[in-house]
């Protein structure tokens, strides 16, 4: 098992990013809050990584903090359904704080609103991660900077528009600013559209 990868940072993008480490580059696949974290192209990094492995690819995933690569495997290992898709798609929408919290409440409205889940979903996740809430509560800790940077879960539409504002450079908390009260029922063309206007 690959524990993580350190060296420099040669490509990023809001969803992957690629580390060369003695000449060698590793692609890995990350959640948004990840790429927020990202240095500059070719600076030092150090990211955790879960190696999936299956018969046509092996993918390696990349997180910034404990908590978010704990919660990875705990819905990818526990959960029904849910794989390395869906998992990124809950780190990309909320925090492992957030989701323990729905989880020790019950609140599967709230994880439903997350792109790529829906009601049934986010039943399998509470039901089937609610005997392991002293796991979901170690990762309340991670590290310093995630536990600033709560945020409540966002909509299928919002989690595209944040996608897009990413991709055009911003970093995650300016965007989530501009995103915030705006009608998350609008496509997401519209909700960049507008939050372009607020960060301009």
């Amino acid at each position: 098992m690959i524990a993580f990868l350190e060296g420099t940072l040669a490509e990023a993008w809001p969803t992957r990013a690629v580390i060369q480490c003695q000449g060698i580059g590793y692609e890995l696949l990350i959640p948004v809050t990840t790429f927020d974290h990202l240095p500059k192209i070719g600076e030092k990094i150090r990211l955790l990584t879960h190696l999936v492995v299956r018969e046509d690819a092996h993918t390696l995933y990349g997180f910034f903090s404990s908590g978010e690569r704990d919660l990875f495997r705990l819905l990818l290992h526990h959960v029904s359904g849910v794989g390395p898709k869906t998992a990124l798609s809950i780190l990309a929408g909320s925090t492992p704080q957030a989701v323990r919290d729905a989880v020790a409440t019950g609140d599967t409205t709230t994880l439903a609103k997350l792109k790529g889940l829906g009601k049934k979903t986010a039943e399998r996740i509470v039901l089937e991660l609610r005997d392991k809430l002293p796991a979901l509560d170690s990762l309340a800790g991670g590290a310093p900077s995630e536990r600033g940077s709560a945020h409540p879960p966002m909509s299928g539409n919002s989690q595209d528009a944040l996608l897009a504002l990413l991709a055009l450079g911003y970093k995650s908390a300016e965007a989530q600013k501009a995103l915030q009260g705006l009608d998350s029922s609008l496509p997401s063309g519209d909700l960049v559209r507008e939050a372009l206007r607020r960060l301009g």
